[in-house]
């Protein structure tokens, strides 16, 4: 079976932006893998920290196996993603383990910067999935296989400068938002957190609105997530969309995007 591997920065992140689309990916038969690189160690007031990574890494295990996924543990805290050699080292052993043959990310462009470097160390780890003299920790065998890459929205379906992000693809998520909703509420100690750090009002509903959003940006449906493919050059031998030859029936390819692409 084919298999997609979703990695996100934060617990939660996956649940807000991926959830939709891995849940529609279910349905089809693929194997799902979920990792989360940041342990979630700064998103509290009341614990302490090792207390709140245990919380966390809890509820994005939880959340994971609901949906039938392969679990990751997460690999430094919160703040600490950075683009360098030992984090990347263990993103590509995850990314060779999985081998997938889809890599769901966040967005390049996005309003912090643990969420555009968790970006980058997906894409560099996919790239050298296959160099034998490229060291992963744990060590783990080369993958060839071709993969193809997706950006997520970034939060908000903004840069971080303000500016609306359209997507070059749009899934409808309306089927799936219920069991969408039902993974995110795994993440119970976030709610008070976001409340009151980030004025989100309420966790779930806020989920809700920014699908809701990309749905209206879609023009054709009531929730959605968007994507955009990332350029194959040194992850398949042919430019492919494999995500929405699988997904075709509930989603559409943005037309206007395309043509700034050719």
């Amino acid at each position: 079976m084919p298999t997609v591997f979703a990695l996100g920065c934060h617990p939660d992140d996956i649940e807000f932006g991926m959830s939709g689309t891995l849940l529609l990916l279910r349905q089809q038969g693929w194997n799902l893998h979920y990792m989360n690189i940041a342990n979630g160690s700064l998103g509290t007031e009341d614990f302490s920290r090792e207390e709140i990574i245990r919380i966390r890494t809890e509820e994005a295990r939880k959340a994971a196996e609901s949906i039938g996924a392969v679990f990751h543990s997460p690999l430094v805290d919160d703040y600490n993603v950075c683009f360098e050699k030992n984090t990347l080292a263990k993103v590509a052993s995850a990314v060779r383990q999985a081998a997938p043959d889809i890599l769901l990310l966040q967005s390049l462009p996005d309003y912090m910067e643990d969420h555009q470097n968790a970006a980058r160390l997906g894409i560099a780890a996919a790239f050298c999935r296959g160099m034998p003299n490229m060291p992963v920790d744990p060590p783990f065998p080369i993958t060839n296989k071709d993969v193809v890459l997706y950006h997520a929205q970034p939060h908000g379906n903004r840069d971080m400068l303000r500016r609306i992000v359209h997507a070059g693809m749009y899934v409808n998520i309306s089927g799936v938002l219920k069991q969408k909703r039902t993974m995110l509420a795994h993440h119970e100690s976030q709610k008070n957190w976001l409340d009151s750090s980030q004025g989100m009002d309420s966790y779930l509903i806020s989920m809700e609105e920014t699908a809701r959003e990309t749905g209206k940006l879609s023009g054709r449906y009531e929730y959605a997530e968007g994507w955009r493919r990332h350029y194959h050059i040194g992850f398949s031998r042919t430019e492919t969309d494999l995500l929405f030859e699988t997904l075709k029936n509930n989603a559409f390819i943005n037309e206007e995007y395309e043509i700034n692409c050719r």
